[in-house]
């Protein structure tokens, strides 16, 4: 990519496997229908990618994987996130080495860093490595919430260049919008309130849902940049059965099961994540009966 564009409908891919491993080609699969549908970027190996049950070795093999099969159609924003700030360099440096446009990065989950220790993190990645930067934002995975005042701080560095806000708090994008640096992207990482997110001031959303109805999420997210909202809440209202649903059980799990039922991967997960419960998958199974995928 010439230039980096973040905005619209960004797929949050999920990691198939099979017998234990990456399946390869049904990666390959699942991006080619995504450009076909209209995304407008691709985020390999992030919480949705399974990325905490991959090797480093595996982690980087999927992003190259990605790059190969976008073939610069579309950006590619890799996760690097881990909890040791040395790991989550040596996944950076594999995203750039593998021809990665960016990278998206959370914070030390677990170690629940205060938040100097939040910047001096994003700071030393910042430092590290040459690709521009999406902080990851998601405290309810993490324990560890990216403050406005420390988000401000980063919009500064001369690579942060967004933010992947999973807070669920829309109250937020407009007070970022005033303190972080113009030009500054923020995303929505909620599919439910993605609309709403735009809305306040958002560019677009990184997705879990487009993985299952890319091409009504993509014609959802242009709505917003064009300005015609009355589509996009059209189609907000007819996603949001799907939204709720994917998220009936931990994510990727749901996910997983709706592509499994289009035939497009295996229903194959690494431990501890398991299958969907039965009551998630009724719930997949009504959504998608009524936006008629099959």
């Amino acid at each position: 990519m010439t230039q980096l564009i973040l905005r619209g409908s960004i797929t949050a891919l999920v990691t198939p496997f099979s017998g234990g491993a990456v399946d390869e080609d049904a990666y390959r699969a699942l991006i080619e229908r995504q450009i076909e549908a209209g995304t407008h970027g691709l985020v390999p190996v992030g919480t949705t990618g399974e990325s905490p049950t991959l090797s480093i070795e595996e982690h980087i093999g999927v992003v190259r994987l990605c790059v190969e099969a976008a073939s610069g159609r579309v950006p590619v924003i890799a996760g690097a996130g881990s909890n040791n700030t040395a790991e989550a360099i040596r996944l950076a440096a594999g995203a750039e080495e593998a021809g990665a446009d960016a990278i998206l990065t959370t914070t030390g989950y677990y170690n629940k860093p205060p938040q100097d220790g939040l910047y001096a993190h994003f700071e030393a990645l910042h430092e590290a490595c040459a690709l521009p930067m999406v902080i990851y934002n998601v405290p309810g995975r993490t324990a560890s919430d990216v403050s406005v005042s420390t988000l401000a701080r980063l919009s500064r560095l001369e690579r942060v260049v967004g933010v992947k806000d999973a807070t669920g708090d829309l109250a937020r994008v407009a007070r970022q919008r005033v303190a972080c640096t113009k030009g500054f992207v923020q995303l929505s990482g909620e599919d439910a309130t993605a609309v709403g997110f735009n809305a306040m001031g958002g560019q677009g959303c990184i997705s879990v849902m487009s993985n299952v109805a890319p091409r009504m999420c993509a014609a959802m997210q242009t709505a917003c940049l064009e300005g015609r909202w009355d589509e996009a809440l059209m189609l907000q209202d007819r996603l949001t059965p799907l939204a709720e649903a994917l998220f009936a059980d931990t994510n990727p799990c749901p996910v997983k099961y709706a592509l499994a039922k289009l035939g497009l991967c295996r229903e194959e997960f690494r431990l501890p994540l398991v299958p969907a419960s039965d009551a998630a998958r009724a719930k997949v199974d009504a959504a998608m009966a009524g936006l008629e995928l099959s």
